[in-house]
């Protein structure tokens, strides 16, 4: 245990832990979509209030192992987004500052998502050994949504601008995914409107449409994946130009 806790091993590899994380976010995701297309399925309309009571009752537990997973996706997600930062800020310091902003829009992003889970627990827990309360099912959901929305799609925006901004100013990862991150916050500014169509859940662009999650949250998600994958490539990249240069080996790219 002593060796394990020395000065010299309690340094991680950021790029290996950016690569990790991402790749954690990427598994969790898969999992959380399987598992809500194929147990949860789509809720019924909020003014339907004996139907959605039906509903939760029977996908009560689908939702919390759902709401499970996505505890762990944002602990996830979390060191993703302080690893990324790091990995910015150690090649320019001067870009501390924008790395900040998307670094603490994250923050915040997860914050709100971890609240808007709490409510749809609270939905789902609403069925658990009592009956069912429509009215407290539809007042909880119709808060979680806007926060999965609009709200949701605005942090994430400002997330991945500032990423695909400090991805040029650094050359640290490829041009290619500051494009992307860029593409990513403008289809994440296109879902914003959608607190504005109402709450159908049939209706793709509406505030509880598969609006969002098709042109904000899995795009989000994608991006985190791939910088992760193009991360984890770097390391071993500069792995083997350190081990190159250790033997005196000309190093070709």
């Amino acid at each position: 245990m002593s060796r394990i806790l020395r000065a010299e091993t309690l340094k991680p590899d950021v790029r290996r832990w950016t690569g990790i994380s991402a790749i954690a976010v990427a598994a969790l995701m898969a999992a959380e979509f399987v598992t809500q297309v194929t147990t949860v399925g789509t809720r019924p309309e909020l003014y339907q209030e004996d139907a959605l009571a039906e509903f939760m009752t029977a996908a009560a537990n689908p939702t919390l192992f759902v709401i499970f997973l996505d505890t762990f996706l944002m602990a996830a997600l979390i060191v993703f987004l302080a690893s990324f930062r790091q990995l910015i800020t150690h090649t320019r310091h001067d870009m501390q500052w924008v790395a900040d902003l998307g670094y603490g829009a994250g923050l915040v992003f997860v914050a709100i998502t971890l609240v808007g889970d709490a409510m749809d627990a609270g939905a789902a827990l609403d069925t658990v050994k009592q009956p069912a309360s429509g009215t407290v099912i539809r007042a909880l959901t119709e808060g979680h949504i806007v926060m999965f929305g609009s709200i949701g799609c605005v942090l994430t925006a400002l997330v991945v601008a500032a990423a695909g901004y400090v991805t040029f100013a650094s050359d640290v990862l490829p041009r290619w995914t500051g494009w992307l991150a860029f593409a990513v916050a403008a289809s994440n500014l296109v879902t914003v409107p959608t607190m504005f169509s109402g709450t159908s859940a049939t209706d793709l662009f509406s505030a509880g449409g598969g609006g969002v999650t098709a042109l904000a949250t899995f795009p989000f998600l994608a991006w985190v994946a791939i910088v992760g994958i193009v991360t984890i490539r770097g390391q071993r990249h500069h792995a083997a130009k350190r081990t190159a240069a250790a033997v005196g080996i000309a190093f070709v790219k």
